[in-house]
């Protein structure tokens, strides 16, 4: 597309460049320093450009056809192509101008330098396409980069990026949790997905920014927390009572849904305790535990449901952190009920995991050395909180048989135990010592 436009006070057009109608140069400097001049016309250029029109205004004697006028623009030489297309944008009538633009960094660089010589129309014509074309991951960056140093003519390309209200944002929020815990079997086609996005997205939403909060955790958003909670429950307790039927019709199929019924667990238990609600996870898994292990260990699935009895280790871990750091504030026997429920079917599947594993190394349900320091550290934690009775009944238990004495190591906690009962001990008998009490004796 040749850059013309009419000429007042002649006939016919004037071209850019055209040096026989030309009565004023432009020089700018190129990318490698050098100044190159480029032919153009004063009448265009003060009407399109107010920079050229104040230049012309303090230099009456300009132009003039017989002088060798020159307006010296000054730009960085990396600045240099989006000039020369801007020189070329001037001699376009408007219309032809909105249809010019073809990408958004060379868009952005002829924003640059229209800004820079108040050229008002062309100007306003870039901002309209920044604004409403799509960016990638870069062009995205450079905008953000940009355009805050070009004043607030330019702010409208960030209205895609601007902060979102707090009432909007808590909408949006909610709705994709409801969509994360959805459990509806008559999904649409890809909402598998769907889902999977909307979870991964609630949790970026939670991710701590101290500085820039995205969500406040009021009663709403917990009580829409809490109620997917417990559709996941129902979920997958119904998908539990349904096992032993439908693993007769296809086992592949029914370990499959009550797998994901069970990462679903999993992943709200990753964002609960960013909104301080581990509680209720940790009350609900307590209170199914028993039909649960009921259920996963009959002997009909000796030999399957691997996949599922290895999640239900991480989920459960993940409960025991909970507890076992005080994260979760839990009566003591509560805190014993769950750990003595949950302990013989760890320390049963764990050598089996590894039993397995060794006689095949594709064998992809493992106990990975994290999994296993992160159990064995929380539940060391959880006994060490507990009443030294209740201590010593657990470390009972733990060394009767030799087989339970690898994992978990109980071995820290056993010391603990060992030095508080010996330090209890004198500070009993250094008490009744400092009584004058002749009835009392060991």
């Amino acid at each position: 597309m040749r850059s013309k436009s009419f000429c007042a006070g002649a006939a016919g057009t004037c071209e850019f460049g055209d040096q026989t109608t030309s009565d004023v140069t432009v020089r700018l400097r190129s990318r490698d320093g050098r100044p190159e001049w480029f032919h153009c016309h004063s009448f265009i250029l003060m009407k399109k450009s107010k920079f050229f029109a104040h230049w012309l205004s303090k230099h009456p004697t300009y132009p003039s056809p017989e002088s060798n006028n020159c307006i010296e623009v000054h730009c960085p030489g990396s600045e240099f192509d989006h000039y020369v297309k801007l020189l070329k944008l001037i001699y376009l009538s408007e219309e032809t101008v909105s249809d010019s633009w073809d990408s958004v960094k060379s868009s952005l660089g002829v924003l640059r330098a229209s800004i820079a010589l108040q050229c008002e129309t062309i100007t306003k014509s870039c901002i309209q396409y920044l604004e409403a074309v799509p960016w990638d991951e870069k062009e995205e960056e450079e905008i953000l980069k940009v355009i805050p140093n070009l004043g607030p003519e330019a702010m409208p390309i960030l209205a895609r990026v601007q902060p979102v209200d707090t009432s909007a944002t808590k909408n949006v929020f909610i709705s994709a949790i409801r969509f994360a815990t959805t459990i509806e079997n008559s999904f649409p086609p890809l909402a598998d997905e769907l889902k999977t996005s909307a979870q991964e997205q609630v949790d970026y939403m939670l991710l701590e920014d101290e500085e820039t909060p995205l969500i406040a955790v009021d009663d709403d958003v917990k009580y829409e927390a809490r109620s997917g909670l417990a559709k996941m429950f129902t979920n997958f307790e119904k998908r539990l009572s349904l096992l032993p039927s439908e693993f007769d019709q296809s086992p592949e199929a029914a370990e499959q849904r009550l797998l994901q019924s069970l990462s679903d667990l999993e992943w709200i238990c990753n964002i609960l305790p960013k909104m301080e609600m581990m509680k209720d996870f940790v009350s609900g898994w307590a209170c199914i535990s028993d039909h649960v292990l009921a259920v996963v260990q009959d002997e009909k699935y000796s030999s399957g449901l691997w996949a599922i009895k290895a999640k239900l280790i991480e989920v459960t871990g993940k409960a025991l952190d909970a507890i076992g750091y005080g994260n979760v504030v839990l009566p003591a026997p509560s805190r014993v009920q769950f750990l003595k429920t949950w302990l013989p079917y760890i320390r049963k599947l764990k050598p089996l995991l590894d039993s397995k594993s060794a006689d095949d190394e594709a064998f992809p349900f493992k106990m990975d050395s994290d999994l296993c320091q992160n159990i064995e550290g929380a539940i060391t934690s959880l006994v060490l909180a507990l009443p030294s009775n209740d201590q010593a009944d657990i470390l009972m238990e733990w060394m009767q048989r030799p087989e339970q004495l690898k994992y978990p190591d109980l071995s820290e906690a056993f010391e603990v135990w060992c030095y508080r009962t010996k330090s209890a001990k004198r500070r009993l008998v250094v008490g009744f010592k400092g009584i004058d009490n002749p009835t009392i004796s060991f």
